[in-house]
């Protein structure tokens, strides 16, 4: 007989998280350049304001949580794709695979995939290993990818002619991450119950300028009534589905998120590698 795998015990994180603090004079919009910018204008105008808090192991109690009721859930998937170096295969198996789970979890009947990132930080343990898709670490500082209005402009950019015809109907942008090669030890990913998130105080929208179009994510202010959580220990098998956008405002629209420090990781545990793939979800054809 096999023996059941040996699930780690609920562990709690204290970490501090970095939110969103507007800087020098605030009467513009926030605003980042993805690009090199105007001379004698910063690439951002706005810092972080960081916060002490308590992450909460979802571990054990992961059905307490969903893309409806949080804004986020956790899944399990086995994927026949591990290493993710070869992004040909990431694009041709990886994504049959995310849009079949996410028809599963969500009932959804189309799934558009505009993209995916790749983050390994081999800026820190392996300098000769580039590309735009494989060199990145986390992002450290609370979050939202879109904006309520560059979701719905992302449909039109993306399905075109057809967008008018899907936007009658549900639209939601999912997030699909998961680890790479190992559990998480370092850097885990934290998602905010939408429950106890005030939309009106909490996000602000950040003009996102690239060279060719201007998008839209959040940044988060401060909140102490937000709660946090993660999976501990979170395995390759096991998948964050997060919710940026939803257009039924009777359901959680979005979940905050970012990666977070865990000093009690053990020092010897590999860096944390992930794959987040970003989806389009249609309730109609």
């Amino acid at each position: 007989m096999v023996a059941a795998a040996v699930l780690p015990a609920p562990h709690d994180v204290p970490t501090t998280l970095n939110y969103y603090t507007p800087i020098g004079d605030d009467s513009e919009p926030p605003f980042t350049y993805a690009i090199d910018p105007p001379p004698g204008v910063p690439t951002s105008n706005y810092g972080q304001d960081p916060h002490p808090t308590i992450i909460h192991d979802v571990r054990g109690k992961e059905d307490t949580v969903s893309l409806d009721k949080t804004g986020f859930q956790f899944v399990k998937h086995v994927s026949e794709e591990k290493d993710f170096l070869d992004e040909d295969r990431i694009k041709s198996v990886y994504y049959k695979e995310v849009e079949a789970l996410l028809k599963k979890e969500t009932g959804a009947k189309r799934v558009f995939i505009f993209g995916h990132a790749i983050r390994r930080n081999y800026a820190n343990d392996d300098p000769t290993k580039t590309g735009a898709n494989q060199y990145r670490g986390p992002i450290e500082n609370v979050h939202v990818d879109q904006t309520f209005e560059a979701s719905v402009e992302r449909v039109h950019r993306h399905l075109k002619d057809e967008a008018e015809r899907l936007l009658k109907s549900r639209v939601r942008l999912i997030n699909v991450w998961r680890p790479i090669g190992h559990p998480v030890a370092h850097h885990p990913l934290a998602v905010a119950d939408w429950r106890t998130l005030d939309v009106d105080h909490d996000l602000v929208p950040i003009r996102y300028i690239y060279p060719d179009r201007v998008g839209a994510t959040y940044r988060v202010k401060y909140n102490p009534q937000l709660r946090w959580n993660y999976m501990s220990e979170q395995t390759p098998d096991e998948v964050t589905l997060i919710k940026c956008f939803d257009s039924d405002t009777d359901k959680a629209r979005l979940a905050p998120h970012t990666a977070f420090l865990d000093a009690s990781s053990p020092k010897s545990a590999p860096p944390r590698q992930s794959i987040e793939v970003r989806t389009l979800v249609f309730d109609s054809e």
